[in-house]
């Protein structure tokens, strides 16, 4: 074998090495980047907004405030009793909300779910609590919120305190099928 010959047989090996490592790179960085639908499911954010406002779901959201407490107190300075572990700390997230027109409302309420959500991709459930001065759902009896109007509630979240340097803001979805949407409100 000649020296022509070797040297044309390590340049078919070595392209052939290339396209292959080329190919296999495109098919995995595709396949992950191309699937919506698995990146949403990892939790990732679609849209980072400011305070808002920003319609998702065919409701309005504009987020007013977030503030750290050690308890909750209501309008008459009683504390509000919720259940919290020691060394935890209660984030009142007050959120501005307006059920659109095309929004499915059963005997005037409907879901307006958040999360609240740190720099480092930890979500936190909102905490059920009762005697604050404003609603912390909209589907509250006392102060139902109506259609096109924007009406003001209240989300309680119960986070640990090495986490409160690391909030940023509430994210609110759109689980619907033709559009996977995760909008992050901050502050």
């Amino acid at each position: 074998m000649n020296l022509s010959t070797r040297a044309y047989r390590w340049i078919g090996q070595i392209s052939l090495l290339l396209t292959l490592l080329g190919i296999a790179a495109y098919l995995t960085v595709s396949n992950y980047l191309g699937d919506a639908e698995r990146v949403y499911r990892e939790g990732a954010v679609t849209e980072v907004v400011g305070h808002g406002p920003v319609e998702v779901a065919k409701v309005r959201w504009q987020l007013d405030s977030m503030q750290a407490y050690t308890r909750l107190v209501d309008e008459d300075k009683k504390e509000v009793t919720m259940d919290h572990p020691a060394g935890s700390v209660i984030i009142l997230v007050k959120v501005s909300v307006t059920p659109l027109d095309g929004l499915k409302m059963d005997d005037g309420s409907f879901s307006c779910e958040a999360k609240l959500r740190d720099d480092r991709g930890n979500v936190w459930a909102d905490t059920s609590v009762f005697g604050l001065d404003l609603a912390t759902y909209c589907g509250d009896d006392d102060r139902p919120i109506k259609r096109n109007q924007t009406g003001r509630i209240a989300q309680v979240y119960v986070v640990p305190a090495s986490a409160v340097p690391h909030l940023v803001g509430i994210q609110v979805e759109d689980a619907n099928y033709e559009v996977l949407r995760r909008v992050l409100l901050t502050w």
